[in-house]
């Protein structure tokens, strides 16, 4: 059997390599896929918004991890966890309009937001007050990042990890990244996703990933990507 592992270009977590993608849950994703005895494997760089439609409707076998919410559940069917991350925003060195969570983000009525379409972080920054009109919706987070640097955005939401990862591949003094604290919002947890239709699959891999998760390949995996023992001990 090939499996097709869908995947984006969002470093620490997945991105384009010279040899094929690369990132903690790719090598995570490789790594089980063979415990459960799948040889061939092949990939697809594809966009944010296309990753749950594509799965479910069979184009594809396997997602990335992307958080879990009840919403994604009724489209398709989720791994255990496999990282619980917090929030944080991309904005300007220096951080001028001193933006350090959604509900302070919401409080400056000059503030303007840019997320990628479709990912939660657009839904918290609105739960919290966030004037719809000011954001600015893109497809990558090469786009988002640019839209921060060029002035005509102040803040992109997404996961701090993220925001450092690109930063860490694309180094720019001009960009900087605020990690949100207690006020922010609390972690939340990701998984891979697949179709309904393809539980057996869905079933073998996360009995293999149950066994996988802390244990030493992992560990060392996660810590080539810059991710703590106490970020792996989360969702154990």
């Amino acid at each position: 059997m090939t499996v097709v592992f869908a995947y984006l270009d969002e470093p620490p977590f997945c991105a384009p390599g010279a040899d094929g993608p690369v990132g903690c849950d790719v090598e995570v994703a490789f790594a089980v896929l063979r415990a459960i005895g799948i040889e061939r494997t092949e990939t697809r760089l594809v966009t944010f918004a296309g990753l749950l439609p594509g799965v479910a409707s069979g184009a594809w076998h396997i997602n990335t991890p992307l958080f879990v919410t009840e919403e994604r559940a009724r489209l398709v069917e989720f791994s255990r966890p496999v990282w619980a991350l917090a929030d944080g925003l991309m904005v300007q060195a220096g951080n001028p309009k001193r933006l350090t969570s959604y509900r302070a983000l919401a409080a400056r009525v000059d503030a303007r937001l840019v997320v990628i379409a479709d990912q939660v972080q657009e839904q918290r920054a609105l739960a919290a007050g966030f004037d719809a009109a000011r954001v600015l919706r893109v497809a990558t987070q090469p786009e988002a990042a640019a839209a921060v640097r060029d002035g005509r955005a102040d803040a992109y939401a997404s996961v701090a990890m993220a925001h450092r990862g690109f930063l860490r591949g694309t180094p720019d003094a001009r960009l900087a990244v605020v990690d949100f604290g207690a006020e922010g919002g609390a972690v939340a947890e990701g998984a891979y996703s697949f179709a309904k239709s393809n539980a057996d699959l869905r079933r073998a891999f996360d009995g293999a990933l149950q066994h996988f998760l802390g244990s030493p390949e992992h560990r060392a995996i996660m810590r080539r990507y810059h991710f703590p023992d106490a970020d792996v001990d989360r969702v154990l």
